[in-house]
């Protein structure tokens, strides 16, 4: 587990991270979110002894990282995918990783093997695309077998079948019982990939829930049904109506848009007053439309309404 208390961060005028405090569970996939600058970056860097916080703490299992003795074995982490020498080859850099780590070689082999890299091992890493060196990132993070990992922004540069394959691994390591932490921008790729969500702006906690409670939260209820029967369908609406609260619109093709209400009351409405369905189903929105309202204001630099190439 990670735990994070009172973390603040403060570079002269600039408070980077401020009073953040959270626990990162073990068990499940922590989605790391918030807009450019929120302190995402500069959060894991303090949780992994590369930043010092000028107030509060953060600890993994307990200790913090520089009391580690072995850290590749307590925690892995990639916060950057191009910080390799680009002379050295894949294999070797992780090598040195091992050696210093007190890891068998034969480890290398073996994640490298995993992330797909095999047959790229003995090429320099600057020879290497984004993707290639986002999968070594992942390589360096797994060599330890550590119960804790920590990626920044792991599926930049990866292909779909690279997404995918992230996507696979975290989860697994997940279900396995380690602690996983990692950010992302791509909003529709962290929906389907993590379990609870910690949402930062301007280096203050602005949520900590599971995934399903935060789109929950971010969508009032509503639904939308399907009757078959004109008739049918004007009873529905006389009855929907008739309940405070709730608003109804039909659409051209006879669909009902429905307001206030969750699919399921919408069913039992409908059995009630005798209309039959065709469909029906509640209305949610995106984790990126949800987060995006969540963020609104903590932007910190937010796009213009006119398009720059419209403007003379």
């Amino acid at each position: 587990m990670i735990s994070v208390r009172g973390l603040t961060k403060r570079y002269g005028d600039t408070l980077a991270v401020d009073d953040l405090t959270v626990d990162i569970q073990a068990g499940r996939v922590t989605g790391f979110l918030g807009p450019n600058g929120a302190g995402k970056s500069t959060t894991m860097r303090m949780i992994l002894g590369l930043d010092h916080p000028t107030r509060g703490r953060a600890l993994i299992a307990g200790r913090p990282y520089a009391d580690l003795r072995r850290p590749l074995r307590a925690v892995g982490a990639m916060l950057d995918a191009r910080a390799v020498h680009p002379a050295r080859s894949g294999r070797a850099h992780l090598v040195a990783q091992a050696r210093a780590n007190a890891i068998p070689v034969r480890r290398v082999d073996a994640v490298l093997e995993a992330v797909g890299l095999a047959g790229a091992a003995r090429r320099p890493a600057g020879t290497y695309s984004l993707g290639m060196s986002g999968r070594l990132g992942v390589a360096g993070a797994l060599l330890g077998d550590p119960p804790v990992l920590i990626l920044d922004e792991p599926v930049n540069g990866l292909d779909p079948d690279g997404v995918q394959w992230i996507r696979r691994l975290v989860r697994d390591q997940a279900a396995q019982g380690r602690t996983v932490f990692l950010s992302s921008h791509l909003m529709s790729e962290m929906q389907v990939t993590a379990d609870h969500l910690v949402v930062i702006g301007r280096g203050r906690l602005l949520s900590d829930s599971s995934l399903a409670e935060f789109l929950a939260a971010a969508s009032p209820a509503s639904a939308r049904a399907s009757v078959p029967d004109p008739d049918g369908r004007s009873t529905l609406v006389g009855c929907l109506t008739a309940v405070d609260g709730v608003s109804v619109e039909t659409s051209a093709s006879g669909e009902l848009a429905v307001g206030g209400m969750s699919a399921a009351e919408v069913g039992d409405l409908a059995h009630h007053c005798g209309v039959r369905l065709h469909a029906l189903g509640d209305v949610r929105v995106s984790l990126e439309q949800a987060y995006m309202n969540m963020t609104a204001r903590s932007v910190e630099y937010a796009s213009g309404s006119t398009d720059a190439g419209e403007r003379q």
